[in-house]
């Protein structure tokens, strides 16, 4: 049983790293599609910031997903296992190919379609599940609606004032959006792994009751902030570059208004994607110029992905509990 735990212990920190490269390069996304960092100086700040999160905002994602999708009395260490195997070969799948999706919502499709494979429907939390649902919706909305109505106030603001100007000024502030974005990414993301983690080690018989030790919180935030580091520059492309051609002053409305969304999700427990998140307001701050400059193509393409993301992981999850069986 050690050895098991192990492994679902491997495999979600496997898990978290690849989160790191494919969905924590949101977090940078906008930082380089502006200009105001290159990729290299972006991309240590993220993971420096990414590995703090936690640490800042708390646990309650962590039991939201730990307790709050699938009845603990049939997660058993073969269900966990199950579950990563099934997130980790759809974000691999994802991330090599460039796609944008939620590795959130990859997690969370994984971890609920082993534990219906291992107990039936009725293993659902709906409650928690429904939350789920809800917020994959109202995340990317209220982000355009929050980037949008900032960049309005913001070009009211500085109509008088030069663009080089502004865009000096606001170089340097959006690096400090970029960092809220990230810390507030690293407490989303990152809590979500720890939550599994948890929950191997209270299927393994490690620990008897749900609460994240110190050591858990390390090793998931070390992870997601050395995936950040290594790669996911395929997204940050898609992300940063091909939705909209950004100024400093709207990577800054863009990441602060993704930064704002996930604050308030963390505070309340609630597990939301950081791509939905970002990707909204990106689209939001890209619609004040003209309707047009967003290229709402690749918006599109991209809103298909996260569409079959829980039901393609959560596939992925029962077959590998059936195969584990």
């Amino acid at each position: 049983m050690v050895e098991l735990v192990i492994l679902a212990i491997a495999a979600a920190l496997f898990f978290d790293f690849y989160n790191g490269m494919n969905d924590a390069a949101n977090s940078v996304a906008t930082v380089i599609g502006s200009r105001a960092l290159r990729p290299l100086q972006a991309v240590t700040l993220a993971a420096i910031a990414n590995f703090v999160g936690p640490f800042v905002f708390g646990v309650a994602v962590a039991t939201t997903v730990g307790k709050g999708l699938i009845d603990l009395d049939i997660v058993t260490i073969y269900v966990v296992i199950a579950g990563l195997a099934g997130a980790i070969t759809w974000i691999a799948l994802a991330t090599h190919h460039g796609i944008s999706i939620s590795a959130s919502h990859t997690l969370i499709g994984g971890f609920v379609g082993a534990g219906v494979a291992a107990g039936g429907i009725e293993a659902i939390i709906f409650e928690g599940f429904n939350n789920v649902l809800t917020f994959m919706i109202v995340s990317p909305i209220a982000g355009l609606v929050i980037a949008f109505g900032l960049t309005i106030l913001l070009l009211h603001v500085l109509k008088n004032k030069r663009p080089h100007t502004v865009n000096r000024i606001f170089g340097k502030l959006q690096i400090g959006s970029a960092v809220f974005f990230s810390l507030t990414h690293g407490a989303n993301d990152g809590q979500k792994t720890m939550g599994i983690i948890v929950v191997a080690l209270l299927a393994g018989g490690i620990i008897d009751s749900f609460y994240v030790p110190y050591y858990v919180i390390i090793m998931a935030a070390s992870a997601l902030g050395v995936g950040t580091f290594v790669g996911g520059f395929k997204v940050i492309k898609t992300m940063g570059l091909r939705l909209t051609s950004l100024k400093p002053y709207q990577g800054f409305c863009a990441e602060t208004g993704g930064g704002v969304i996930l604050t308030f999700m963390a505070t309340l427990g609630i597990p939301v994607s950081t791509t939905h998140a970002i990707a909204g307001s990106i689209m939001g701050t890209g619609a004040t110029k003209r309707f047009s400059a967003v290229r709402w193509g690749v918006g599109r393409r991209m809103i298909y992905t996260w569409l079959i993301t829980i039901p393609a992981s959560a596939a992925m999850g029962m077959v590998a509990y059936k195969l584990i069986e």
